[in-house]
């Protein structure tokens, strides 16, 4: 049998990891410094969530032990790459782009852990409720992201930093949580023949 290679887990769970605390980081700093230039916000948002977007391809395509972090990352890792993009290269109303773009993905993303943490539960990992809790939390923050019931600049701005913490801790946690790599592990195609090997000749027939 073929063993399958580890190194895009390691690359994905790591990125994973990294881009997470890039994200509470920047949104410390989003709330401690109120004169933060627009350009700086710019480019530093849409490389997140462009070098976000690439990780979650990286560990879509990866083959972790519980299959759970990056079920939902293709279309996901897509959509932050193509956002990325277009706030890089927007040069007028950044904020307001920022707040929607990044809402949307901090919204869709907690609703995409939601479920991560029932399958989570399935599986018997203990921390699901974490995820649960915290993916409510992230969710509930992208959505206050996106309608901003309060146009203040100061309040936008706490928006702003609450859904970039909170999206880094659920991500943090869930990576660290339901992401397994073991050694010497088997490809799927070719786990699925020796189970099927393993039966008796009238259940392959069905």
């Amino acid at each position: 049998m073929k063993n399958v290679s580890v190194v895009p887990m390691h690359i994905a769970k790591n990125g994973y990891i990294a881009l997470s605390v890039i994200f509470i980081a920047f949104g410390v700093i989003f709330a401690a410094w109120k004169e933060l230039p627009e350009q700086v916000i710019r480019f530093a948002g849409g490389s997140a969530l462009v070098l976000f977007g690439a990780v979650k391809l990286v560990g879509y395509f990866s083959r972790d032990l519980y299959r759970l972090a990056f079920q939902y990352d293709l279309q996901f890792g897509i959509l932050l790459v193509v956002l990325g993009a277009v706030v890089m290269i927007k040069t007028t109303n950044i904020i307001t782009l920022m707040c929607i773009a990044l809402g949307i993905v901090i919204l869709l993303d907690g609703l995409f852990r939601i479920r991560i943490a029932m399958d989570a539960k399935h599986f018997g990992i203990g921390l699901w409720w974490g995820i649960f809790g915290l993916a409510v939390i992230a969710a509930a923050s992208g959505l206050l992201l996106v309608f901003r019931p309060l146009e203040i600049s100061e309040a936008i701005r706490v928006y702003f930093s609450i859904a970039l913490v909170a999206s880094g801790v659920l991500n943090l946690f869930v990576v660290l949580t339901t992401v397994k790599i073991i050694r010497n592990q088997k490809s799927d195609d070719l786990d699925r023949e020796s189970f099927f090997e393993e039966l008796p000749e009238e259940q392959q027939e069905n």
